[in-house]
């Protein structure tokens, strides 16, 4: 089988590699689509982030979805051609965190395409996948490119909830690439009020227009667009911080009245914090990492149609020209989700 493999920074290259039978409750799947995330972005673009370091080649991806062709002993309840949307969390369920809940905090996360741990945990971008049972999700009714995107979606909805109640609230959603689009969907869907959302691309900016947001502000054209939102102490219940990007924090918190929310889920390496206004508006600053059994509630809530991703998965490419994904991938004027056909 073929398999996305990254060697050092912009050094991607299709190998071969040996497929293995599934072992006792485990899935065999043929992939049928693999979404390209930030991270992902960040090992082709620059070998990995912050002190995260590609150490050996490792497979990329992890926002994956396919069919199953063989089933290992013991696992019941799917069967051969179900389309699966597959979690790349795979938590160890013994350490401290797992017994206490926290299983996205597991001490031994082996999660697809990360060099966190040397060795690396080998990623999902190959054409034949075999995954604990554990981690499938029925996707029947959606199609791939759909079931592909539970993971970031799963995502969101950890942040939604990290963020608290959502009902009637004023949402700041900064950044709007993948992650802050399906923040948009997922506050929307918890009941949010005011959703206004900022970024500096046009084309992004627009597809946060479709996922719902009441107002959107170039930032780059406009870059006093928020200072509206800042009179008496400032407007937002919740900011969703998607960008990773200090300026965006900044204003953010500017915007934001005294105690409200913020989520951080943009991953740009470390920033500073204006102390000053977070302390005396009481704001509460949040870290959102990862998620756990949300991926099953994403796809549920996909098959239901309570939230529609289809729009923003904006290319697919052939496993062939997986070079050229990656590339327009991270380009913000024309690209939200691109994902890769492995079949």
């Amino acid at each position: 089988m073929k398999a996305i493999v990254i060697h050092a920074a912009e050094d991607l290259r299709i190998e071969e590699q040996s497929v293995v039978p599934p072992g006792p409750g485990e899935v065999q799947i043929e992939l049928a689509r693999g979404g390209i995330c930030g991270s992902d972005l960040h090992y082709y673009n620059h070998g990995g982030f912050g002190p995260v370091r590609l150490k050996e080649p490792m497979i990329l991806g992890h926002e994956v979805a396919g069919h199953i062709t063989a089933l290992g002993e013991g696992v019941s309840g799917l069967s051969i051609g179900q389309l699966l949307a597959v979690s790349p969390s795979r938590p160890c369920g013994n350490c401290r965190f797992c017994n206490e809940g926290q299983f996205n905090q597991c001490l031994n996360m082996r999660f697809y395409g990360s060099a966190m741990p040397f060795p690396h945990i080998q990623g999902a971008f190959r054409e034949v996948l075999v995954a604990d049972a554990s981690q499938c999700a029925p996707a029947d009714g959606l199609s791939p490119g759909e079931a592909a995107m539970a993971e970031p979606l799963a995502v969101c909805l950890h942040a939604v909830r990290n963020a608290g109640s959502m009902l009637g609230k004023s949402v700041l959603v900064t950044g709007c690439g993948p992650i802050g689009i399906l923040c948009i969907l997922a506050a929307r869907r918890a009941g949010a009020d005011l959703i206004v959302a900022t970024d500096l691309s046009a084309f992004t900016l627009s597809k946060a227009e479709a996922a719902g947001a009441d107002r959107v502000i170039n930032m780059a054209e406009t870059p006093e667009g928020l200072e509206g939102y800042f009179a008496d102490k400032g407007t937002f219940d919740v900011l969703f911080e998607c960008s990773g990007a200090a300026p965006a924090l900044a204003s953010g918190i500017s915007a934001m009245r005294p105690g409200g929310t913020i989520v951080q889920l943009g991953l740009g390496g470390d920033m500073p914090v204006p102390m000053m206004a977070l302390t005396a508006k009481e704001l509460s600053l949040k870290g959102s990492f990862r998620f756990h059994e949300e991926f099953f509630t994403g796809v549920s809530l996909m098959q239901k149609g309570l939230i529609d991703v289809k729009p923003f998965i904006t290319q697919t490419f052939p496993l062939s020209d997986a070079v050229a994904a990656f590339k327009t991938a991270g380009d913000r004027s024309q690209a939200v989700k691109a994902q890769i056909a492995f079949n």
